[in-house]
């Protein structure tokens, strides 16, 4: 019953290195869904947030205006500390009751983390491996730029805004090379998966 980390950086390929591994019959738990879903409208976590960071932070429908949050807090440390203080936890429970189900369901389940923010939050925790996905920057610029039709500021700016690939790199006990075409992602990650079923 390995319990896997996946992390990489902004536009790194992760999400196709967690799509494989679904197919394969990961049971894969997203850490940005689970961030939606706990600031759902009604949730705790979102009424806490409106409390600190104002009530023009949510849309009219009861929903979180993301734009509107990241704006408040991107570039401001201390406004960011203060959001992942009331998301951080609700998120980390979260995600441990979806491990568990996952388990209770089948003892021999592969679960895998997809966490972009696995060297900002999660680092310490017993995770049988750490996988990253990693491309250079540059790659990643490009991507971002052409598939999510960003400009080159805005790109870099989101790139900067993570911590270095160096310290996502120094964790790693897997790097999958996504630089590469999406073919060889899938046989980087294929031979992942072997050497995970035969642990």
């Amino acid at each position: 019953m390995p319990l896997i980390a996946l992390t990489g950086g902004i536009a790194s390929g992760k999400s196709t290195i967690a799509r494989r591994l679904a197919e394969r019959g990961a049971v894969v738990v997203d850490a940005d869904q689970i961030v939606r879903d706990v600031q759902a409208p009604g949730s705790p976590v979102l009424g806490r947030i409106s409390a600190v960071f104002g009530a023009d932070v949510i849309q009219p429908d009861g929903a979180l205006d993301r734009a509107a949050l990241g704006a408040r807090v991107f570039g401001d440390p201390e406004l960011l500390a203060q959001l992942n203080g009331i998301v951080h936890p609700a998120v980390r429970a979260e995600s441990q009751r979806r491990f568990e189900e996952a388990f209770a369901a089948d003892p021999d389940a592969v679960v895998v983390y997809d966490v972009p923010l696995l060297v900002e939050a999660r680092v310490d925790d017993p995770w049988d491996l750490i996988v990253v996905a990693h491309a250079p920057a540059a790659e990643r610029r490009r991507r971002l730029v052409a598939i999510r039709g960003m400009d080159e500021r805005a790109a870099q700016e989101r790139i900067d805004a993570q911590v270095p690939d160096e310290r996502r790199l120094a964790i790693a006990d897997v790097v999958i090379d996504t630089a590469g075409s999406i073919e060889d992602t899938h046989a980087q990650t294929d031979a992942l998966w072997e050497r995970i079923r035969q642990r």
